[in-house]
């Protein structure tokens, strides 16, 4: 962990302009599905973000070859050829992109393909089951092993691998994209059901597409994928991080703010934007982005239930749980994609939230978390006043809901391990900066010489 620490002080209205980023679970899946081909492929709006740098680190081990220009958003990456099939030890539990480069050399090497266990948020059970399931349908061989410390997968496909009717018990993504990268080379016909829909996923399959593939999708959440040898160059357009615009949005709201993001994209954000318009928050829609502003008194009342796309996305709640601590009333959230997404709550409730957690599904359906004792729906009533606390992130999308509460609370919130919220946020500080926030970034070292320095003094 870095020593990097944030130091907010609430109470000032945002407002201004800010961009959008390219989308981080577009652009860390792009890469990985670029190792399929020994072609160039061209990527614009990359987000310049850890996960993006941690994946680059993953392919480059393999052979990829790179060019970013940062400044431009733009980066250049190719594979010639496979330097190996293994990925060190060292990055396990890294991020959770290792399992996925999985799908994507089964049809590239006949060699054994090893990739260390897992990292990413600590979201609660994310069983793989799914990914290895549907990989051994397409005919891989797939095993886990002890190595050293940490485990590791083995795959192989020796004599290729061939098309499969994949049904998935649930829409995951991962798994998903899992499937669809393998079956690119798989002999004949893929036919995967109950997939996954997200943006992400059509944005894949768009540069698939592009890739070479021969790829279709089906009203009914079917993806069918025909065997694809040929491949082209591509050049591609990262779409716009969903998550980031929804985090700013919400951010422009509790403050009784106005921000314009510019590349906010309607189509993807319908369900969230019905969820403004019940708590009564303004926005209004250009044809260049999404303004976003406080107009009167927040109303609660609200129910919100998490769920796969079409529905209200798993990483939207957290910050909105935080504009809710605003809003008057009671309103409940309803987690129905992962069991354990409610840990960021506590340090809410020091700050003065009044939440409550509960183990039943609080809503009309019962969810498959039902009766199994996980604390996934909540009641936050409000408003209530927020104070400054000394907070430690713990991953991703709850580091941002901590800056936004700092950004709330009365005197001074300080927030470190910062490292978790710059893998998902490009250049925070600044844009939130260039909104009116009151937010600087500062090291350990900095803190302790300014501490040695005042007590001289006195």
């Amino acid at each position: 962990m870095n020593q990097d620490k944030l130091l907010i002080k609430g109470g000032t209205s945002l407002q201004g302009k800010i961009k959008a980023s390219g989308a981080k679970n577009a652009m860390t899946k792009l890469l990985v599905a670029s190792l399929i081909s020994d072609k160039k492929c061209i990527f614009h709006n990359v987000p310049n973000i850890g996960d993006v740098e941690i994946t680059l680190a993953l392919c480059k081990e393999i052979g990829m070859e790179v060019f970013w220009d940062r400044e431009k958003h733009i980066m250049e990456v190719q594979t010639k050829k496979l330097k190996n099939s293994y990925i060190p030890q060292r990055f396990s539990g890294s991020n959770r992109i290792p399992i996925l480069m999985i799908g994507a050399l089964l049809g590239r090497t006949s060699e054994d393909i090893i990739v260390p266990t897992l990292g990413g948020d600590d979201l609660g059970s994310r069983p793989l089951n799914f990914h290895i399931d549907s990989l051994k349908k397409l005919g891989a061989t797939i095993e886990y092993r002890d190595m050293k410390k940490e485990g590791a997968y083995f795959a192989r496909a020796h004599f290729g691998l061939q098309g499969a009717l994949i049904t998935l018990p649930y829409p995951s993504v991962g798994a998903t994209e899992n499937t669809i990268l393998a079956a690119i080379r798989a002999k004949g016909k893929t036919i995967i059901k109950n997939a996954a829909m997200e943006p992400e996923i059509i944005d894949l399959i768009l540069f698939l597409q592009k890739l070479g593939a021969n790829i279709s999708i089906d009203t009914d959440r079917t993806i069918r994928i025909q065997e694809s040898n040929k491949f082209y160059e591509v050049e591609h357009y990262v779409l716009p991080d969903r998550n980031e615009i929804i985090s700013y949005a919400l951010l422009a709201i509790a403050t009784r703010g106005k921000v314009f993001i510019e590349g906010a994209e309607h189509l993807h954000l319908i369900t969230f934007l019905n969820k403004l318009r019940e708590v009564k928050a303004k926005f209004n829609i250009k044809k260049d982005g999404i303004e976003f502003s406080f107009d009167k008194e927040l109303k609660g009342n609200l129910h919100i239930e998490t769920d796969v796309h079409p529905g209200f996305m798993t990483d939207w709640q957290q910050p909105f749980a935080v504009l809710l601590t605003q809003t008057k009333g009671s309103s409940v959230i309803h987690e129905t994609v992962y069991e354990n997404r409610f840990g960021y709550t506590k340090t809410l409730k020091d700050m003065g939230a009044d939440i409550e957690l509960f183990s039943q599904c609080l809503g009309s359906n019962k969810c498959r978390f039902n009766s199994l004792n996980h604390k996934h729906s909540l009641v936050v009533k409000g408003p209530t006043i927020l104070q400054a606390k000394n907070i430690i992130i713990p991953d991703l999308r709850a580091g941002f809901a901590y800056i936004m509460a700092g950004l709330l609370a009365e005197d001074v919130t300080t927030i470190t391990n910062t490292e978790y919220v710059d893998r998902g946020y490009e250049d925070l500080v600044n844009k939130l900066k260039s909104l009116g926030a009151d937010i600087k970034k500062v090291s350990e070292k900095s803190i302790l010489k300014e501490k040695s320095q005042k007590e001289l003094l006195v």
